[in-house]
């Protein structure tokens, strides 16, 4: 199964991509209003570093201090047909749910569950069942719904007078950016490959514009619209860019989308939550309808990411009246060499 297919792969018969967008959408809220209320400890978040979709979840909880109150398991990169599993795991079990493979969790709540075992989601440790995996909700709620038990200092990454503005550049970013790229690569005909990829560079064109003389997307402070677009931009080069045919330019060529990715990059809760291998070991070793023989690139150089912006003329508070996130505990902490932040 890949990442595609994980999250519904299918080609319409005009050779485009199309992503199935069911997914469950059960609610873990202050009030417990879906049967599920926000505790400390009782939920388990299941990402992977190479999934752009679990990479937000990541971050937005690395800058909201949850880590203490939902604990995070990490699946490997590379899976089989059937799941993302916890090989990275000693044993090859998640040491908290105690299972081999996430499929174990979503077939727990849903026995023979049809649709994609998808990264992010959150299970209920008591029962071993997943709640939910809607990715795109499960980021709001946490800076929304578990506000009672953010850390001090935390930013409002989705304040509410910006929230009409953050929702409607957010659904541009997914339409033509982050969903826009797999609809570059996964095209089944010429003629959905060039649509798409014009689509993808129009709506880059248009970001740069936005962003060339505000330091965010939405306001002075960093949002959820930021953590949206920063991780399609931090694969680009990396992955999208050959491997996904979005070859009009690299990200190191748009200078003020490069200028931007470096400044979050560099921003604590974002570069540290980046691992270049297990990005690239997933894409091009799972993907093998578009690689079919699994050669992993041995670029690009990642030093760039470390150089400087020239962000910080542009103003802007990076997270509003708050303080950045501590260090990401240890056992947490991107292995050395996987990111120019260990390396």
């Amino acid at each position: 199964m890949t990442e595609a297919s994980a999250s519904g792969k299918y080609v319409n018969p005009a050779g485009e991509f199309i992503r199935d967008q069911r997914y469950i959408t059960t609610r873990i809220t202050a009030d417990g209003r879906d049967g599920f209320r926000v505790e400390p400890g009782r939920y388990r978040l299941v990402v992977s570093r190479a999934c752009p979709w679990a990479n937000r979840a990541i971050i937005v909880r690395r800058l909201l201090g949850l880590e203490g109150v939902l604990s995070m398991a990490v699946a490997g990169p590379v899976h089989d047909e059937r799941s993302w599993t916890f090989d990275l795991d000693p044993g090859g079990r998640d040491p908290v749910l105690g299972i081999e493979r996430l499929q174990d969790a979503y077939f727990a709540r849903f026995p023979g569950y049809s649709r994609g075992i998808t990264v992010p989601a959150i299970v209920d440790i008591p029962t071993g069942q997943v709640v939910t995996n809607d990715y795109a909700q499960i980021t709001l709620d946490l800076s929304t719904e578990w506000r009672a038990h953010h850390r001090p200092g935390a930013p409002d990454l989705y304040p509410e007078d910006r929230r009409p503005e953050i929702d409607e550049v957010t659904s541009w970013v997914f339409r033509d950016v982050n969903n826009g790229v797999y609809r570059c690569g996964f095209t089944g005909t010429q003629a959905a490959y060039e649509k798409a990829y014009h689509r993808l560079f129009d709506r880059l064109d248009w970001l740069s514009a936005r962003l060339q003389h505000q330091r965010y997307l939405v306001g002075g402070t960093i949002t959820e619209a930021d953590v949206r677009l920063f991780t399609t931009l931090a694969r680009f080069d990396a992955v999208y860019h050959g491997h996904f045919k979005c070859n009009r330019q690299k990200l190191t060529e748009m200078p003020v989308l490069w200028a931007y990715a470096r400044d979050l990059f560099q921003t604590p809760g974002f570069g540290d939550t980046i691992d270049f291998d297990h990005i690239k070991r997933h894409y091009y070793q799972v993907h093998r309808d578009i690689n079919p023989t699994g050669v992993v690139p041995a670029g690009p150089d990642l030093s760039g990411w470390l150089s400087p912006h020239g962000r910080e003329t542009l103003g802007g508070r990076p997270f509003g009246n708050g303080t950045p996130p501590g260090p990401p505990p240890a056992d947490e902490t991107v292995q050395p060499g996987h990111t120019p932040l260990s390396a």
